[in-house]
């Protein structure tokens, strides 16, 4: 009889036991799962931002709000003063939350303009920065322009300098200076531009010249060079698979 007391005392000893370390189990388990629920707070966009607005500018535009701690990326800005005299490269809209990777420099957004001398005309074309000298192309400028043709029917692939001299008169965008928020940016040596890595370059040109530049736009490939007052187009010819290496 003593015998049977003493094991069902154990039985619920081990029992309470049990019990007791899937209790603690449970909640460190809880514990783990709200762990990263815990409230952050971070600026979301109340109100539409347009491009290039300075961080200064935006304040009435912006909320701070609380969000869990698992949906907030690593350059989540927390305070404006962390943007301080940056301006925003892309339209941001409500609901959106104000990262630091959408923030650059100024001088990445800014255009420059020159007169357009009488009797031409301006034509915009959007390249790659790699096409537009790494996109440290200024107005005022003079470039050569290079079209690159694929080939067709019997016709090989051809690249020849077209034009020279060719006056700049704007330019926008090209690339921002890298920071720490933005070190993961896509390779400037894509052959894809982004929508924070492509430069539009306004040139001056005549008519015919334009209509030139538009077909090597729409039908091949443009590559611009810079030009100074003395540089020569002297050995210029069309290059093909045939004569490269001549």
């Amino acid at each position: 009889m003593q015998r049977r007391v003493i094991a069902a005392v154990s039985a619920a000893l081990l029992a309470l036991v049990g019990g007791l370390l899937i209790i603690s189990y449970v909640r460190g388990a809880d514990q783990r799962a709200l762990a990263g629920q815990e409230a952050v707070d971070v600026l979301v966009v109340s109100e539409d931002i347009p491009k290039g607005a300075l961080a200064e500018e935006i304040v009435a535009s912006v909320s701070a709000v609380q969000l869990p701690a698992v949906s907030v990326p690593e350059d989540a800005v927390t305070s404006l003063e962390e943007v301080s005299g940056l301006v925003v490269t892309a339209d941001l809209y409500p609901g959106e939350q104000l990262i630091a990777a959408r923030f650059a420099q100024p001088a990445s957004l800014a255009t420059s303009e020159v007169d357009v001398p009488a009797g031409l005309q301006q034509l915009s074309i959007q390249l790659e920065p790699q096409r537009v000298i790494g996109g440290h192309l200024d107005a005022g400028d003079k470039v050569g322009i290079f079209v690159s043709m694929p080939g067709e029917a019997e016709v090989p692939a051809q690249t020849r300098l077209i034009l020279s001299h060719v006056l700049v008169t704007r330019v926008q965008g090209g690339i921002a200076t890298p920071t720490d928020a933005d070190e993961s940016a896509a390779d400037p040596a894509s052959t894809q531009g982004t929508p924070d890595q492509v430069v539009i370059v306004t040139l001056a040109t005549t008519a015919p010249d334009a209509e030139r530049i538009v077909f090597g736009q729409v039908s091949g490939s443009i590559w611009l060079s810079v030009q100074p007052d003395d540089a020569t187009a002297d050995g210029s010819r069309i290059v093909t698979r045939e004569n490269i290496f001549e």
